[in-house]
Formats: structure tokens, C-alpha cells, sequence
């Protein structure tokens, strides 16, 4: 296939603008080492390779029994040093993705775009950074929900069209991708990645109008989802919700510059004023007019991701107009008197479970105790003995205190259990750790359904809840006993008083229709 050149324009059509992605980038996660079938280099003197190693022992890798959020953003007009600041925003933002990174910038005149796989700080390296100039920048940092994990999926995506140079960066899901992608490559269009962010880049390609604000919203009324969108031209920056606001976006200030993220934890690294959330079927364009907000859809049913409350967001960060770390201590405290236990301790399952811990502590009158410690230092795959260890995977990751433990009567508090291998594990690591009794506590209702907005969820028959009674689940955790947080009482804890969050995966009513294909995918055994 003959390759399209940085620049080029066709009428009506998108070509890809080239990127600084290497072909082997040296930081490609450790697994790809562990597996790879090819033959391994000669080492030099000096050198040493860890291949006899995998030779003699089986590697093993580390399922996450979590959801996983989609992506996160950032972006920074106006500022030197864009680049570094977007760096350091999408490094407060890498929980929301581990998989791949990607910084655009521009001078005023045209775009540049690096990205990886990887972690941020392993791909932006002090003369990677260097080499991106320009006082306006937008990152991302991605886990995949649609797509392929390969290097081309990683955003941002950069383009040129009739519309200039543009890059692009997503954070949700479009459930309708899959239908008017085929509808595109009927009628000639090519695609580049697999990536459902993609048929947006197409559709303003497509548009008829000449600017930019309405291509853009022409754009996007052919789509349907969930969508926080970042977008990079040569003199402008856009920030955009879709009419739902499944996903969070705020606006801030730095100085004489602004700025947008995912989440306010990103503003405290760098100290910037967080201003507002920008609102549901909202554009702001961020330029040398200051900032412009244009309403692009009309008002939609809201539907805010309720799990960015429970599990995904920093507990530091403030989200929808609320701070986690207070919604979450509020998760606990309704839990402790939902489902009341005599114990002796209350036992975080960290990290996620420490927030609604402190408040079910509080509120039982039961004190809480780390008594599980977390290796923050694991990555993804790890060399197993050839005698097998039980429960390794969750060992690597979690220790028990014995000295805690010891007769002990316990409560475990984590926020969700999706398939129950993990949550069985850890039951069974604390009563080998001594513990007399151990009751699990999720903060949170029975996980019965897929999502299809931007959350990397198992299948429905995955989802242990979905198949399961609460008392299955107990038995087969091995707990003594077992409570979820009612839905009536997470919607207390956030204060959602006026129905504005998405519950679909605990109550499978969806505030958008979902196409077939998605369907398919997430509902099969």
C-alpha cells in the first residue's frame, strides 16, 4: 500500500498524518518478553538476558478481577511549556489507563505527535519532551475498550483533511461505531486503526461546513455514546461532552493559560485553579479569544458514570461537582448500617477499598487496620516457579498481616466483586493469615450487567452476579458472610437526587440503545 504522506490533503477524504511512533520502542510491556517467539539477540560482553530464566520457569500474568476505565485527558493552550505540563497531567491521570500514552502539540503552525505503548513517564523521556515544542498540547492515556492494544490504536489520533492538521483524543465508547464504520468503508473511506474514535475523525473530514465548530458538531451528531473529547488544531484547542455526560471533563486556569482533565488531580500537580466542569453538550474552544462556549446538542436524560465514583476516579480528585474521597466514605458508612457485623477490625482491601473502609469504620465504631499490605511494585507478568504457588497472583500483589490477623474476627471492605476469583483469593490468603472469621462488604450493588460506555467489562456470564445469588457468591468466596450496598443507598451516598447517574451495570437499563455488534460481544457465554 502506497504511504500517505504528512500534509497531503484529499477532498473529502482523511489522511493520516505520520507520528513519531518508533517501530520498536524499547518500552513494550514486559509480557511481550516473556512471550516472544522470536530468537533472541546476541548479547555482547557484558550483557545478560533473562531468556534461560523463562526457559526453566513458566511466566504468569496478573489479571486485574476490576473494571477498568477507558481512558484519560488533558490538555494545555497557551502555556511554553505545554508539553511538559501535559506530561505531568496525564502522569496524575495514568490510573485511568496503563496500555498507551500519546502527547500532540503545536507551534501555531503545524502539528506533532509522539505516542507508545507503555507508561507515561517510561515514553516521555527528558528528549522526548524536548522534541515537542508549542505552547498548546492535548494527551492521552489509554486502556483499551475498543480496539485492538497495538501501538496504532494509541492516541491521540493526528490527522490532516480539508479542516487543517487535527488531532484527536477520547475518552468513552461510541455504541454505534461498528454500524456507520461499515456505513464509511462503504463508500470508500479507509481506516487506519481499529479504534472507535476513528469514524469521528472521518465524519469532520466529511463535513460541508468550513468551520471548524460546526464540522465538528456535524461530526458528532452522527455519532451516539459516551465521548470527552480533546481536540488540537494549529491555533485552538476544543473541549467537548457528549449531550449525556458520561464522562467528566473540567476546565481550569495556569497563570495566563487554561487547561482540561478528566479529573481535578491532574490541576493539583501542576497548580492550577480548577473553573468548571464543562457541561453536558458542551464545546468550549479554548484560543487566543479566551475561552468560547457553544451549546452543540440539545439537553439529553443525564447519565453520569456512577463508577467513576466508586472505584475509578483518584479519591483525591472532584467529579461531577463532588469529591470522591466523600462519596466513598459515604459508601462505607451506609454499608455499615445496611449490613451491620460483630467483628473486631475492618479490613481494607487496598487501594480502592480504603475510602469506604474509613467510613464503615467510623460509622460501625469498629476500628480499621491495614492488615493487608499492597506491593505497589509488580508489573504485569511475573516468572512462577515450576512448583506451583497457590494463589500467586494475588500473593504477588497483596500480603497479610499475621501479627493483625490472629484470631481475629474480620471485615473485609472492597468496592465490587465482578467475576470472584480475586475476591476468593483474598479471603483466603486473610484466614490462612489467622483470622477466626471473615466478612466480605462491597460498597456497591451486585454487578449484573456489561458496559458499553467506555468500561473494560467482562461478558455477562463473566460477571458472577449476573448468574449468581448472593449467598452463591458467599459460598464461593469462602466468606462467612457476605453484603452489598443496596441501590437506593448509592444513590444516598453520592447524592443523586435528581436521577442524573448511569446505573446500567447494576440494574441493565441502558440510556442509549445498543447496537447489535456491541451486543454480541459482551453478551455471548
Amino acid at each position: 500500500m502506497r504511504k500517505l504522506l504528512h500534509g497531503r490533503r484529499d477532498r473529502g477524504k482523511i489522511v493520516f498524518a505520520s507520528t513519531s511512533v518508533p517501530a520498536s520502542s524499547g518500552h513494550e510491556p514486559r509480557e511481550f518478553l516473556a512471550t516472544s517467539s522470536k530468537v533472541a539477540p546476541k548479547l555482547r560482553r557484558g550483557e545478560f538476558s533473562l531468556q534461560p530464566a523463562l526457559q526453566l520457569f513458566p511466566t504468569v500474568s496478573l489479571p486485574d478481577d476490576k473494571f477498568h476505565d477507558h481512558c484519560g485527558v488533558f490538555a494545555v493552550y497557551g502555556h511554553p511549556e505545554a508539553s511538559k505540563l501535559v506530561y505531568l497531567g496525564l502522569y496524575a491521570l495514568q490510573h485511568r489507563g496503563q496500555e498507551s500514552a500519546g502527547i500532540a502539540v503545536s507551534d501555531g503552525e503545524s502539528l506533532t505527535c509522539h505516542k507508545e505503548m507503555g507508561r507515561v513517564v517510561e515514553i516521555f523521556t527528558p528528549e522526548t519532551l524536548a522534541s515537542l515544542n508549542g505552547p498548546h498540547a492535548i494527551g492521552h492515556t489509554r486502556y483499551s475498550t475498543a480496539g485492538d492494544t497495538v501501538v496504532k490504536n494509541a492516541q491521540p489520533l493526528m490527522v490532516s483533511c480539508q479542516k487543517g492538521q487535527v488531532a484527536l483524543a477520547h475518552n468513552g465508547n461510541l455504541v454505534n461505531a461498528s454500524t456507520i464504520r461499515r456505513d464509511l468503508e462503504s463508500r470508500g473511506d479507509i481506516f487506519q486503526t481499529t479504534s472507535d474514535t476513528e469514524v469521528i475523525l472521518h465524519y469532520l473530514a466529511r463535513s460541508k461546513h468550513t468551520g471548524i465548530p460546526e464540522s465538528l458538531a456535524d461530526a458528532l451528531d452522527r455519532v451516539d455514546g459516551a465521548y470527552t473529547l480533546v481536540a488540537l488544531f494549529k491555533d485552538s484547542i476544543y473541549g467537548i461532552r457528549d449531550p449525556r455526560g458520561f464522562r467528566p471533563l473540567t476546565l481550569g486556569k495556569l497563570d495566563g493559560a487554561y487547561v482540561l482533565a478528566s479529573e481535578t488531580c491532574a490541576f493539583d500537580l501542576i497548580n492550577a485553579t480548577p473553573i468548571r466542569d464543562i457541561e453536558p453538550g458542551e464545546m468550549v474552544i479554548l484560543d487566543k479569544r479566551g475561552v468560547t462556549s457553544l451549546r452543540f446538542a440539545p439537553p439529553a436524560k443525564p447519565a453520569q458514570c456512577i463508577f467513576e465514583h466508586v472505584y475509578f476516579s483518584r479519591p483525591d480528585s472532584v467529579v461531577f461537582g463532588r469529591s470522591v474521597q466523600t462519596s466513598r466514605e459515604q459508601l462505607g458508612r451506609f454499608l455499615a448500617k445496611q449490613h451491620p457485623v460483630d467483628a473486631d477490625m475492618i479490613v481494607p482491601v487496598p487501594d480502592s477499598g480504603v475510602p469506604a473502609a474509613t467510613g464503615f469504620s467510623e460509622e460501625s465504631g469498629i476500628p480499621m487496620k491495614m492488615a493487608l499490605i499492597r506491593n505497589h511494585y509488580i508489573g504485569r507478568t511475573f516468572i512462577e516457579p515450576s512448583q506451583a504457588i497457590r494463589d500467586f497472583s494475588v500473593k504477588l500483589k497483596l500480603n497479610p498481616v499475621r501479627s493483625l490477623l490472629e484470631g481475629k474476627r474480620v471485615v473485609l471492605v472492597d468496592d465490587s466483586i465482578i467475576r470472584g476469583t480475586t475476591s476468593r483469593k483474598i479471603v483466603r490468603i486473610v484466614r490462612e493469615g489467622g483470622a477466626k472469621e471473615v466478612h466480605m462488604r462491597i460498597s456497591c450493588p451486585p454487578t449484573i450487567s456489561p458496559c458499553y460506555y467506555g468500561i473494560d467489562t467482562p461478558t455477562r456470564k463473566e460477571l458472577i452476579a449476573s448468574t449468581h445469588s448472593v449467598e452463591e457468591i458467599r459460598q464461593y468466596i469462602g466468606a462467612d458472610s457476605l453484603g452489598y450496598l443496596s441501590l437506593d443507598s448509592l444513590r444516598k451516598a453520592v447524592g443523586d437526587t435528581e436521577d442524573r447517574y448511569c446505573m446500567a451495570c447494576y440494574t441493565a437499563s441502558y440510556p442509549t440503545v445498543v447496537q447489535e455488534p456491541l451486543l454480541a460481544l459482551r453478551q455471548r457465554d
